[in-house]
């Protein structure tokens, strides 16, 4: 038997590929979309499991560093460490700040730890040259995406920093990129302030600001410890909120980038959207264009059934294109997004099983009119 979609397919192909590519770009960046999504989850989680810690410990009535301002004595790090349970022990800083560049300024979130302590943020499997923090001042390790070099030389505050280290996906919970300074460093950045400041306070009568601050405690557990009865013990006597690995990470990606994400999901669905209607009109265009020959293949005797399979056939195969066109398009230019987007099989079929779903409907508008088709129409053009 004579395959009708695929005798019309071949007699109007350059068209039939032009349009399943156009598709196919929308779907790509569908599938793009959904990647930047799994990207943020994978950029808000990367920090923490780096750091590697049991518990964090944060001010009072905060949910920690990521999700709002949080100030501790760096010391409490001390009174930690004396838990009975508690392993290691280490104070953070982190906070955003503007990397001079010759161009646009660098936006960053700077670690501060203790090069010498106990718990480092820095993975070592991530350093792709140089190496981490050896010294208490004046060092910095940053990320690829900084652009930065190794022994490039940038002025932070009153100081000049080397740079001695390189690191790759390394990323704060928004995705911008990563550098780590000596928790001292850090704490005179972010706690400490200028001289004027500092003169105009004493004339004021206010103490100057204390740099021994912290924004967080990180602390892990020894085996065998119950890791929620220490945060409570925590929590009573040192007056502070406590939150474990999985807690931390539920802020981060149910409350930092839940309305980013939520946004994402919206963006994503209407472009499915739109992707079914678009494949619907052309599918329905192309019906419209040929409904002479539909109507002189009724007058002949072909019943309904073989032509409305023509139909379904070539709306199945414009999605199925369209959908190959989509992920050749989106793993090619997915590399030069600034954010990280992670593109995986099950997100992929999905989309392939909604498109397919989206065609076999799109094709239903295409199917009344050619039922409708009066054959007398085709005698006399």
């Amino acid at each position: 038997m004579i395959n009708l979609a695929q005798k019309d397919i071949s007699h109007t192909l350059g068209k039939f590929m032009v349009t399943a590519m156009g598709v196919g770009m929308l779907l790509g960046i569908v599938l793009i979309m959904i990647g930047v999504y799994r990207g943020m989850i994978v950029d808000a989680k990367s920090l923490l499991n780096d750091i590697g810690a049991d518990l964090w410990v944060v001010q009072q009535d905060t949910l920690g560093p990521f999700a709002e301002s949080s100030r501790i004595h760096e010391d409490l790090k001390n009174t930690i460490k004396a838990i009975n349970g508690i392993d290691k022990t280490a104070a953070i800083t982190f906070q955003n700040i503007q990397l001079p560049a010759p161009a646009i300024p660098i936006k960053v979130t700077a670690v501060g730890y203790d090069p010498f302590g106990e718990i480092f943020p820095i993975n070592p499997k991530k350093v792709v040259a140089g190496r981490v923090l050896k010294k208490d001042h004046y060092e910095i390790v940053a990320s690829q995406k900084t652009g930065l070099k190794l022994h490039d030389k940038i002025k932070l505050g009153r100081h000049e920093y080397s740079i001695v280290g390189i690191t790759k996906e390394t990323v704060a919970s928004g995705g911008d990129p990563l550098i780590f300074l000596s928790f001292k460093d850090a704490g005179e950045l972010q706690f400490s302030y200028s001289n004027n400041r500092i003169r105009t306070d004493r004339i004021r009568g206010l103490k100057t600001g204390n740099s021994h601050l912290a924004n967080t405690v990180v602390a892990t557990i020894k085996a065998g410890y119950n890791i929620d009865e220490i945060a409570d013990e925590i929590r009573k006597f040192q007056h502070k909120s406590v939150y474990t690995a999985d807690q931390q990470k539920h802020i981060l990606t149910k409350k930092v980038i839940q309305n980013a994400s939520k946004q994402i999901g919206l963006f994503t669905v209407i472009l499915v959207a739109v992707s079914t209607i678009i494949i619907a009109l052309i599918i329905y265009t192309m019906t419209l264009e040929k409904m002479k020959e539909i109507t002189i293949m009724k007058l002949i005797g072909i019943p309904n059934s073989i032509i409305i399979k023509m139909v379904v056939q070539e709306t199945m195969l414009l999605g199925i294109l369209a959908f190959v066109f989509g992920n050749i398009f989106a793993h090619l230019i997915y590399k030069i997004f600034p954010k990280r987007i992670i593109l995986l099989f099950p997100d992929a079929w999905s989309l392939f099983m909604i498109v397919i779903i989206a065609s076999i409907l799109a094709s239903i508008v295409a199917i009344r009119k050619v039922i409708k088709a009066d054959p007398v129409s085709a005698i006399g053009g």
